[in-house]
């Protein structure tokens, strides 16, 4: 079955140069833009032993470059039965998770920001005057996109609020944990904020802003929050036992999100893997696409640019591992799902890389962050090496590649371990309200902003694999602590 459903996928690219797939970019076969096809060929490799392992039951890509979709594929079904649909890039929708933060999110704010309506110097208080008081008043709109407001990962609103207005009220309530500008934390409330100061700076829901002045503009026509039910078929159902009690298909799979009423900040979009890969031309080609101007492209490099250890404006950016893999730029940016969704976009090769997955739906394989962890990784890494013509030429492709190495993927990791290993601790002084705490020393830190501490709840293993490079340092449990469904990155 999974042979057949492999070379199923292969047909899914066989259009020729300059031909159109669905309403995505054009498709080139990979000569033509200065890739090699035989490297690229890795991926459907990598993906497909991520759905052997039972990371996930299908997965859609897309590699662009140059303008155009180069490696374009569907791999598996959108869930585990022999009768499920197959997968389709151009077809098949995914629950993005926190690639929400990015393309949705972000974005708005880099529109309102170009039309002069929003500052990132501005305080939140500005455009959310309930977001007041104390040190919430030092607040602003880049501290937010930076992960660096004091805000904790999250809360959990579904446990606490009966309604989408009061969830907004928990949000908004949200006793900071630490100074503002002193730690990075990765926080889904502070993206939920940047939500509401977009409904606020643009007299409208964002859902509606972002239909209004990107994706209908852009011709991204599978791309929403709250998807209709006529468009249940072709939606890769998520979790089969959430808190809500019943199987999610079509509605978001975060349940904060979805105690916002679907549309938030931090999550809820659904789209095709060709849709986005629109949305990352238009990026690459400087804030347009098609004639049409989204965004200033001076407003692209402000927002994309390195500014916080590896956090851009909203974006992340590549520091040589985790999802990016080791071959992007370091001018890459990108960002990744809880749910199994990666984009990654390498303005110096003129490239983009996007995965789609649900591996949050009934994974069999015993550690499926693990899985995706590694399959992002490898496929970043195939797309950088089948280049041709970037600065020093091609580099040698790795004998193994993660996905063969398939290292804790269902068995567990053996760490060696020294009987001499010593904890050693140190003093954490940026908690508020908090006199003294244990820390870890932080393996790396930035010369603009210190690593956060990190929480003593514990965070599920999906969580850790997604946000390693958040987890630099230990801190002290914030008052409302992250917890298996907050912060999913």
């Amino acid at each position: 079955m999974l042979v057949t459903l492999l070379f199923s996928a292969l047909t899914l690219a066989a259009n020729g140069p300059g031909s159109r797939g669905g309403d995505g970019l054009p498709v080139k076969a990979p000569r033509t833009v200065g890739m090699s096809a035989a490297r690229l060929a890795k991926i459907d490799h990598v993906v497909m032993r991520g759905i052997q392992a039972g990371g996930y039951p299908g997965a859609a890509v897309v590699v662009g470059r140059k303008g155009a979709a180069v490696w374009q594929r569907g791999f598996g079904r959108l869930d585990w039965s022999d009768e499920s649909t197959a997968v389709d890039p151009t077809e098949s929708i995914y629950d993005l998770a926190s690639l929400t933060k990015v393309v949705g999110t972000t974005t708005a704010l880099m529109i309102l920001f170009d039309e002069g309506k929003v500052h990132l110097d501005d305080p939140v208080s500005k455009y959310v005057s309930e977001f007041a008081g104390g040190e919430k008043d030092l607040v602003t709109l880049r501290l937010l996109l930076e992960h660096r407001s004091g805000l904790p990962a999250g809360r959990d609103l579904w446990r606490i609020a009966r309604t989408s207005d009061e969830a907004r009220q928990a949000v908004i309530e949200t006793p900071l944990a630490y100074h503002p500008d002193q730690f990075y934390e990765y926080s889904d409330l502070g993206a939920d904020l940047l939500g509401f100061v977009v409904e606020a700076a643009a007299g409208q829901r964002l859902d509606q802003f972002l239909a209004d002045h990107v994706w209908k503009p852009l011709g991204m026509d599978d791309t929403f929050f709250k998807p209709a039910d006529s468009l249940r078929d072709r939606i890769a159902p998520t979790e089969v036992n959430p808190p809500r009690g019943y199987p999610l298909r079509g509605e978001v799979h975060d349940e904060n999100a979805f105690a916002l009423g679907g549309i938030a900040g931090h999550a809820g979009l659904f789209s095709t893997a060709s849709d986005l890969a629109v949305f990352a031309q238009m990026m690459l080609n400087g804030g347009q696409y098609g004639g049409t101007r989204i965004i200033a492209d001076s407003t692209v490099t402000l927002f994309t640019t390195r500014a916080a250890r590896t956090r851009a404006l909203g974006w992340d950016t590549c520091a040589g591992d985790g999802s990016c893999g080791k071959y992007l730029s370091e001018r890459a940016y990108g960002h990744t799902g809880f749910t199994g969704t990666s984009l990654w976009i390498d303005p110096d090769r003129d490239m983009f890389v996007i995965l789609l997955t649900n591996r949050v739906h009934a994974a069999r394989a015993r550690r499926p962050a693990k899985v995706i962890s590694d399959v992002r990784a490898d496929l970043s890494d195939a797309a950088a090496l089948a280049v041709m013509d970037y600065g020093d030429g091609m580099l040698e492709m790795p004998a193994k590649f993660r996905a063969d190495r398939a290292i804790g993927w269902n068995r567990p990791e053996r760490v060696a371990r020294s009987r001499h290993t010593r904890v050693h601790t140190t003093v954490s002084a940026g908690r508020i309200g908090s006199k003294s705490s244990s820390a870890k020393s932080s393996r790396s830190k930035s010369s603009s902003a210190k690593a956060r501490p990190k929480a003593t709840a514990k965070k599920s293993t999906a969580s850790k694999s997604s946000r390693s490079k958040s987890r630099t340092a230990k801190k002290p449990a914030a008052k409302h602590s992250a917890t298996k469904r907050v912060a999913k990155k």
